[in-house]
């Protein structure tokens, strides 16, 4: 799953989630959360009622025996070990390979492989700078509250300017990242788009995003994948 994009002004999208993590989730072997789990992150010192909420659930989870993974999305970057501690979930880098089922898969959140975004891939190396998150980090939690907001409202803006193409992975680059990878299927979020295409040489399932009255949830097993 991705792209939950979590917050205190979405309740039902929080209710899903945690309804997700109490009846579906201990059937699992694991999970594995492709980023955007909250629609922003602003330090693992932030404790809102939110928070705790999901800390907690997952926490359950990986308590009950069911591994937990996560890939930073554009959105939630900055979650970082102390929250990995508190949760007992894994951090896993940006692009991560899997033997599941006989197959050699590649996961990852799908930000970077939107390279014809040129603007947000500039926006994104900046903020990736290990100098510049330990300053912010090191800001009182109201000001980067501030500062994420701005952000977010940026970005809102900048969307409605950019056409469905740029905002979309480039084919070439992705098919060229799962070679390197030498993987047989790649499994993304990011652009919201759910679909399973089929590939020259691969498949690419694409995660979408959640809504009030819809959980964008793959299950992957002996006898295939599909969404549920």
């Amino acid at each position: 799953m991705s792209d939950l994009h979590l917050s205190k002004s979405t309740p039902k999208l929080t209710e899903l989630f945690l309804q997700f993590m109490q009846t579906k989730a201990p059937l699992a072997e694991s999970i594995y959360i492709l980023g955007d789990l909250f629609d922003f992150w602003i330090g693992d010192d932030e404790q809102s009622s939110l928070t705790v909420q999901i800390k907690q659930a997952i926490k359950t989870l990986t308590s009950s025996g069911v591994k937990c993974y996560f890939i930073c999305g554009n959105r939630d970057f900055l979650i970082g070990q102390r929250f990995a501690q508190e949760t007992g979930m894994e951090i896993l880098p940006d692009y991560q390979v899997l033997d599941l089922y006989g197959k050699k898969i590649l996961l990852c959140h799908g930000d970077t492989l939107c390279i014809d975004d040129v603007k947000y891939q500039q926006f994104r190396r900046k903020v990736h700078q290990k100098w510049r998150q330990k300053l912010f980090l090191c800001l009182p939690l109201f000001i980067r509250l501030k500062i994420a907001n701005k952000i977010r409202a940026k970005s809102q803006q900048d969307k409605q300017s950019k056409s469905l193409t740029i905002m979309d992975v480039n084919t070439q680059f992705t098919a060229e990242k799962v070679a390197e990878f030498k993987a047989k299927l790649l499994i993304h979020g990011h652009t919201h788009r759910e679909h399973i295409h089929q590939e020259n040489g691969f498949t690419r399932i694409v995660l979408g995003d959640w809504r009030d009255d819809y959980a964008s949830i793959l299950v992957l097993n002996e006898t295939g994948e599909k969404f549920i």
